[in-house]
């Protein structure tokens, strides 16, 4: 498995599985229009959350979605030497246990155990197999409610 080191979020949120980028991937304005949505109002100076602020390849690369730009706990993990926060003996810290997105928050600490037992690989292979449709096989992403090809409703976070 060929790893994309952009998608590898120190916190534990896989980007080859967000919304945003799948959005961004696929230029699907409909969809980002929905993103708007969910994000506006619960991230912090998003109330002027437009379409266009709807971009990222990945926490790591280049090209970043506005929260992640100014994401306080890349920041830490950089600062500290880190890859992630798998490797951190203060995790769950306090800029875990205040992130903002509850779902997300779920996710970090559910992901980052298995992160710091399995190695990078695994985690990321385990992300990727998680986030499937279990009766189609299409790819889902996190957050995601039903499937949208075949429609069955998922609990997957």
């Amino acid at each position: 498995m060929e790893i994309n080191p952009d998608y590898i979020a120190p916190c534990g949120l896989y980007c080859g599985v967000c919304g945003i980028l799948y959005a961004t991937l696929d230029h699907n304005r409909k969809f980002k229009k929905r993103l708007v949505g969910v994000y506006r109002d619960k991230l912090p100076e998003s109330e002027n959350l437009s379409i266009e602020d709807i971009h990222c390849r990945g926490c790591l690369s280049v090209e970043q979605f506005v929260f992640c730009h100014q994401c306080a706990i890349r920041d830490c993990a950089t600062k500290r030497g880190y890859i992630g926060c798998h490797e951190c003996t203060d995790f769950p810290c306090t800029l875990i246990e205040e992130f903002p997105i509850p779902v997300g928050k779920k996710v970090i600490l559910r992901a980052i155990p298995y992160w710091r037992e399995k190695g990078t690989e695994k985690w990321i292979r385990h992300e990727e197999a998680r986030y499937m449709c279990p009766e189609c096989g299409h790819k889902l992403f996190r957050g995601a409610k039903s499937c949208n090809r075949c429609k069955t409703p998922v609990d997957l976070d």
